[in-house]
């Protein structure tokens, strides 16, 4: 049987989720600048004050937004690397940028609020590092698999370049060459441009197969990386 303060609770996180959803919804109507706790509260038949017992302010209510968005893309990709386990990191490395590929085709509003334009007036606390970290981190450890299988020389950085790429390093991954962790950093920022430019349409009248087209430029740049070596 259960107890009364287990009814709270799961009355407490049903009311959440349904705040939550209807803010989502809100999110692809309306867009993130534009979300209202009280619009939300009004359409869920509430009174402001009831949902500021649940997400005191619009940020409150943004960043959980957020966090769930980054652990639903962290979890499709960290699924992905584990059904390829077996397979050679350049095929782990395709199987997590398809995964990516795929949660933002079918979360294009979500993936807008935590990788496209800044909420105005928005600030995200630190609390949503450790999730928006959950796929880079991912990746992170493919690129470290292959390395330590293969070793070698990472190719040179120009000497202006060393500084800000020996900080990248020891701030993303101090086992591995500067040389390797800045090739890294690059091949992560194109592979949310190609996201980005499909999910925000940049691709209309210019590439046709888009799937064959992806693809092909994230196994480019896994050679890249898997060739620092």
């Amino acid at each position: 049987m259960s107890t009364p303060q287990g009814a709270r609770a799961r009355a407490r996180m049903e009311v959440t989720a349904a705040i939550k959803d209807e803010a989502r919804r809100q999110l692809a109507a309306e867009g993130a600048a534009r979300l209202s706790l009280r619009a939300v509260a009004r359409e869920l038949g509430m009174v402001s004050s009831a949902l500021y017992r649940y997400f005191p302010s619009r940020d409150d209510l943004l960043t959980a937004l957020i966090i769930d968005a980054y652990d639903s893309l962290g979890e499709a990709a960290e699924t992905a690397a584990t059904q390829a386990m077996d397979a050679a990191p350049a095929q782990r490395w395709l199987a997590v940028c398809e995964a990516v590929r795929g949660w933002a085709l079918a979360h294009p509003h979500e993936y807008a609020l935590i990788y496209g334009s800044p909420v105005p007036g928005y600030f995200a606390p630190e609390a949503t590092i450790p999730p928006a970290s959950r796929v880079g981190v991912l990746l992170i450890d493919i690129v470290r698999e292959a390395y330590r299988q293969h070793g070698g020389a990472p190719t040179p950085l120009p000497a202006e370049l060393e500084p800000e790429a020996r900080r990248m390093a020891a701030d993303l991954a101090p086992d591995l060459p500067a040389e390797l962790v800045t090739a890294m950093v690059a091949a992560w920022a194109q592979l949310y441009g190609l996201v980005g430019f499909e999910v925000f349409g940049q691709f209309n009248k210019v590439v046709e197969d888009r799937e064959a087209f992806f693809r092909h430029a994230a196994a480019r740049l896994a050679d890249g990386l898997m060739a620092q070596r």
